[in-house]
């Protein structure tokens, strides 16, 4: 099921009289910025884990067969890295679209790499709503991945992208690795049989 968040979305007017506003990415949006931005830089949040418990109905997979993209779950002095961006409210719309099944623009403080931090702008599918797929162990997760493809390609390809810019920055992801090791090892299978 999906659930379309742009009305919802648009409706959040906080950023929307700012000049820029930094966003953070700890998805897709690390490795895949489809949007004009004035200046990149690794950041991480506090307080967030990311998860693979969102369903993607309308990138990753189908109504019939969903995907799972990640969202972020409270976890107490938990650290998320990801990239953030800085972007003009011009780009909310495209951004609002991309993220619509089931992501609200929230405001979070971003942390720099050097210690500096700022107020901006974070996209969060919470367990409200209809898309949210909730906990699974990895190798379940890794095997509703490997069958799963969309509009933006096969489910897969955004599993194993997210991995490869995580190791890019350095960045240690238990659960996102698992996953992809579960995938790795639904591959080697397959070939072998």
């Amino acid at each position: 099921m999906s659930d379309n968040t742009i009305a919802r979305n648009k409706a959040m007017t906080r950023f929307d009289q700012h000049d820029s506003v930094w966003l953070f990415g700890y998805g897709s949006l690390i490795f895949k910025a489809d949007f004009p931005f004035i200046e990149r830089r690794p950041a991480h949040i506090v307080g967030w884990s990311r998860r693979f418990w969102q369903g993607s109905h309308d990138h990753r997979g189908t109504a019939e067969a969903p995907g799972r993209v990640v969202t972020l779950i409270p976890d107490a002095g938990a650290t998320c890295a990801g990239m953030a961006y800085l972007i003009t409210p011009e780009v909310f719309d495209h951004l609002d679209y991309r993220e619509k099944n089931g992501y609200l623009r929230l405001s979070t403080d971003i942390i720099f790499e050097d210690g500096d931090s700022t107020e901006g702008l974070i996209y969060i599918a919470t367990e409200e709503n209809a898309a949210f797929l909730g906990p699974a162990p990895e190798r379940d997760i890794a095997r509703q991945i490997a069958r799963a493809e969309g509009p933006s390609g096969r489910n897969a390809d955004y599993l194993l992208g997210l991995a490869v810019a995580l190791r890019e920055l350095g960045k240690d992801d238990p659960h996102v690795f698992e996953i992809e090791r579960h995938l790795q090892l639904l591959n080697e299978m397959h070939r072998d049989a």
